[in-house]
């Protein structure tokens, strides 16, 4: 009898420490993360809210035809913008990048061939995007007024600690944005519009990329940019 008391106590005290050690992990789950224990994001979202203009960025892996038409478009507004380009679409057009850049466009850095870069290791990371600035310096080096930015676009948003401080020993700024278009999944001119211009602001970063649909949209947004008394100008004007 005692023997099977002892055994149930036992059991009990096994059960309640189990059920205590659960409780405590999920209440510490819940807490609030510390300052230190939180990924480092230092990445750029928006610009100066004070400045009268927004950053047009246009993330580049394809439609090289596209991308010359959107450049030409900003050309006849009057307006700059930011063109981030994928160092494996660098290598298949660089007469295209050549026009671009020749024409004042600011050219980003958005890694060699799209990889998730939250994912990658230092080493790695380090590789897309010194892989690419190489591709781009060597394209445009000859132009006179051309200098290497430092800024970089991660492919699809994707940002982790270990890319932030690859980026960091490299120099590089990282860019996000305040407004997506997403006008690689939805392919509706009236779409993009809409989401490229909706409460838009000074310092606004509107992401784009060069498919057909926002070829089509871009004249009506540059127009709704100058109506708001607004003007579209590259990364580095918007956020300094």
């Amino acid at each position: 009898m005692k023997e099977r008391r002892f055994r149930a106590f036992w059991a009990n005290f096994v059960i309640a420490a189990v059920l205590a050690c659960t409780f405590g992990i999920a209440f510490t789950a819940a807490l609030p993360v510390s300052e230190t224990t939180q990924p480092v994001n230092n990445a750029i979202y928006e610009g100066n809210q004070n400045g009268g203009k927004v950053a047009l960025m246009f993330n580049v892996y394809e439609n090289a035809p596209n991308v010359e038409s959107i450049a030409a478009i900003l050309e006849e507004y009057g307006f700059n913008a930011t063109f981030f380009v994928g160092g494996s679409w660098v290598a298949k057009h660089p007469n295209t990048l050549l026009k671009v850049a020749s024409c004042g466009f600011e050219i980003g850095n958005h890694g060699y061939l799209h990889r998730d870069h939250a994912k990658l290791t230092m080493q790695q990371n380090k590789e897309e995007i010194l892989l690419t600035e190489r591709l781009i310096d060597s394209v445009l080096e000859d132009l006179p007024d051309y200098y290497n930015c430092k800024l970089f676009a991660p492919p699809s948003g994707s940002i982790g600690t270990v890319m932030f401080e690859a980026c960091k020993q490299l120099e590089y700024k990282v860019i996000m944005w305040s407004r997506d278009t997403i006008d690689w999944r939805d392919h509706d001119a009236d779409i993009i519009y809409e989401r490229a211009i909706k409460d838009i602001k000074a310092g606004d970063l509107i992401l784009m990329h060069p498919t057909d649909c926002t070829v089509d949209a871009l004249p009506r947004i540059l127009e709704y940019i100058k109506s708001a008394n607004l003007s579209a100008d590259t990364v580095s004007n918007v956020i300094d």
